[in-house]
């Protein structure tokens, strides 16, 4: 960041009297621009005992499978933002059923928030995000294909913890590339 958004004047790096951290700061009017983790919200859709996942049509990690979910919009709420998500890139129709992980990201600021969901009428297609959609049973899962970390994560709890499938949030994190599994 270079020019405060609020008066255009450049900004500083400083930490803010009454702060801990480095932020950028308008020396002109005074505004401190905070810089805030990326929330990612997705589901993980459940149709007759089988998971619902999404072969990426789009980089990053093209060609392979997912859970759907994106980046939180503003003035959307998680739950409006897993179900968009899903209707975005498998179009189709959710019933939220509780939140099921929470997956950190710290180096790169992220948050991933996966909501167990239920798949309201068993209809699904392709989207310009997804150039596949299928449903798999745990057994069938394709883990060496799985695009992203935080999806292993809440795919492994659902299919390997059964006795938390109706309670209990998972909580994991991933830092310098190593799993640290806080459960």
């Amino acid at each position: 960041m270079k020019f405060c958004s609020v008066c255009g004047s450049e900004v500083v790096q400083k930490v803010p009297e009454g702060d801990s951290l480095t932020r950028y700061v308008c020396e002109n009017c005074g505004t401190i621009h905070y810089q805030n983790p990326k929330v990612i919200v997705g589901t993980i859709p459940i149709w007759e005992g089988k998971i619902l996942l999404c072969k990426r049509a789009i980089e990053p990690r093209k060609g392979y499978w997912t859970l759907p979910a994106g980046f939180l919009e503003n003035r959307e709420t998680v739950e409006e933002g897993a179900a968009r998500e899903t209707s975005e890139e498998a179009n189709a129709k959710i019933d939220i059923v509780r939140l099921h992980s929470v997956y950190s990201i710290p180096h790169i600021s992220q948050v991933y928030m996966f909501f167990l969901a239920n798949l309201i009428d068993g209809i699904f297609s392709e989207s310009s995000e997804s150039e596949e959609v299928k449903l798999f049973t745990p057994d069938e899962i394709p883990w060496e294909e799985i695009a992203f970390a935080s999806v292993t994560f809440a795919l492994k709890r659902y299919t390997e913890r059964p006795e938390t499938s109706e309670t209990g949030t998972h909580l994991g994190s991933i830092r310098s590339r190593k799993l640290e599994d806080k459960t």
